[in-house]
């Protein structure tokens, strides 16, 4: 009876498992260097459960899992989609509304999604080496007549490579193919992700990058490097507000509301300028260097329903410009 009771004692002392959210991002959100590390810790020690993050490459290609593994997905929560990916999203019937408490967002546009709920944002730009260019280029016409040479991204499996698609397309509709035919011969290479293209201008292969206007920030901050700068297109610039949802699906669903009203927290959001390179989507203070950063003084972005029905025939613009 002894050993027994023993053995009871044991088993009833022994932890509980902890309640686990799967988060489904891209795999810049969750290197040693992003935000996720540092958000992961600091919900776990207000929820009291066990975070994991799954890299999927990047948005386009996260919106593609989910459309393969379906209502079976493992995730709970999806962060890193873009306004230019929702409306694909939201066609899964996969995500779940959003809390109704949550926190009003500090954008350069109105926000109003009862699915989507946005976390930072930046706007698209080329970023060069300042010493580098005698004459940096004011729009993409320019651009194109130069023999400056850059590297994008490709806007199938990269957010902001489908930016860059949307942005010309904002910009020159149905004539966007004569633009991509000019800026063709430019084009160093197209890379899978933004990590691979901006490696590659940082080792001198290109003369530009396609980034943020934050980027420099990075450099600036984190490097000391005051070198980098971003082009400034007078016809605009187009805006990337990158947002997270809840599934239907998910086993936790009181845990993902916790999540999406956790991203508009000073813990979640502190983080952002110096780990995304972002602004974040939530009042918060900037650190010294973000005053120094160029601002568009024209904002361009495409409804999520209308990025939707323009994408396919500005890929195929794109797609054939490239293959001349």
């Amino acid at each position: 009876m002894i050993k027994k009771t023993l053995l009871f004692a044991t088993l009833t002392a022994l932890p509980s498992h902890a309640q686990e959210l799967v988060v489904y991002t891209y795999d810049s959100f969750t290197s040693e260097w992003g935000p996720g590390p540092l958000v992961e810790a600091a919900f776990e020690a207000e929820c009291d459960c066990d975070v994991t993050f799954v890299g999927t490459g990047d948005g386009a290609a996260m919106v593609a899992r989910l459309q393969l593994e379906g209502p079976g997905t493992d995730a709970d929560v999806v962060l890193g989609l873009d306004t230019n990916l929702i409306q694909a999203a939201r066609q899964t019937g996969l995500f779940t509304t959003a809390p109704d408490d949550l926190a009003q967002p500090d954008l350069p546009i109105a926000w109003q999604d009862d699915v989507f709920v946005p976390f930072d944002w930046s706007y698209f730009a080329f970023v060069y080496e300042s010493d580098a260019l005698a004459n940096v280029p004011a729009s993409f016409e320019e651009l194109a007549a130069s023999d400056i040479s850059i590297v994008i991204q490709d806007p199938r499996s990269s957010t902001p490579g489908l930016g860059l698609l949307m942005w010309i397309d904002a910009l020159y509709g149905d004539d966007a193919g004569q633009i991509w035919g000019g800026l063709a011969d430019n084009i160093v290479t197209v890379t899978p992700g933004w990590s691979e293209a901006y490696g590659l201008f940082l080792e001198g292969e290109a003369d530009m990058v396609l980034s943020y206007t934050t980027s420099p920030a990075y450099h600036l901050i984190a490097e000391e490097d005051a070198g980098k700068d971003s082009a400034m297109f007078d016809e605009g610039h187009y805006l990337q507000v990158e947002v997270a949802a809840a599934l239907a699906g998910s086993d936790q669903p009181e845990l993902a509301a916790q999540f999406l009203r956790f991203i508009s927290s000073q813990a979640f959001q502190s983080e952002l300028p110096t780990t995304q390179w972002m602004y974040p989507a939530y009042e918060t203070d900037l650190p010294e260097g973000y005053d120094t950063l160029n601002v568009p003084e024209i904002a361009l972005l495409q409804a999520p329903e209308l990025a939707a029905d323009r994408r396919d025939a500005a890929l195929a613009l794109w797609r054939n410009a490239l293959s001349q």
